[in-house]
């Protein structure tokens, strides 16, 4: 058989996916892609990412109706400051007297929390989880309400308490304890009443500081809090 022949025979025996790339130009393969792309994508491939977004969007007003729902009344109480710091804008930032460490350090169970988060540096380690045990005060008026005593602190939540105490978390960052109830918006009719009862109140104070303000939140049985009402002076705002 000649060379030429064979050449032929093998040209009559290549597959019909040899021919057809054959035949393909580079013209037809963009126009394949271009088709493959401007496919519409699956639903799931739509719908999971939309749940997960709505997920993250909904999970702390979630967390805060659960806490407002099965949390407890718990009172609080600031510390002394200056009334320029407390309202800003429609914000008010507050600073509670058990956010200080030197309120705290005094307390049963401290020392084990440092030594069991104590970083590198000999200090307490940022981010950790501080429990105070927060012990009811009877008001004997119908008044303000007085606030309740801290009377230890564990790095682990407490899992049986006596029924007039309550463990709140907090998480310790540069040098305090933050609760999640430090810093919320105010309407704007009530920061208009809340700005006046400030002034009145640091102007009666010798000091010219805002005298302690109290404020009531709601702790759930994980130790997580919202804010509820706040007295300035004698008068009560609820949010």
């Amino acid at each position: 058989m000649s060379e030429k022949s064979s050449e032929s025979t093998k040209t009559k025996t290549l597959s019909p996916e040899a021919e057809f790339s054959k035949k393909l130009t580079f013209k037809d393969y963009l126009t394949a892609t271009e088709q493959k792309y401007n496919q519409p994508l699956p639903f799931w491939r739509l719908f999971v990412p939309l749940m997960l977004q709505a997920g993250l969007i909904l999970s702390v007003p979630t967390q805060a109706a659960y806490t407002n729902l099965t949390g407890r009344e718990v009172i609080l109480q600031t510390v002394a400051s200056s009334p320029e710091n407390v309202l800003q804008g429609y914000a008010l930032n507050l600073d509670y007297n058990i956010a200080r460490v030197s309120n705290l350090r005094r307390l049963p169970g401290w020392n084990d929390l440092v030594r069991r988060n104590r970083g590198s540096n000999g200090r307490l380690l940022s981010g950790t989880n501080i429990y105070v045990i927060l012990r009811e005060q009877q008001s004997f008026t119908r008044g303000v309400p007085r606030a309740w005593r801290p009377v230890r602190v564990s790095d682990t939540l407490p899992m049986s308490l006596p029924n007039n105490q309550v463990a709140l978390r907090g998480v310790y960052e540069d040098g305090v304890i933050n609760y999640g109830v430090e810093t919320f918006n105010v309407a704007e009719e009530q920061r208009q009443l809340i700005s006046e009862d400030i002034r009145r109140s640091s102007r009666q104070n010798r000091t010219r500081q805002l005298r302690p303000i109290t404020v009531k939140v709601k702790v759930d049985p994980q130790g997580n809090a919202v804010p509820m009402s706040l007295w300035v002076r004698d008068r009560n705002y609820s949010f």
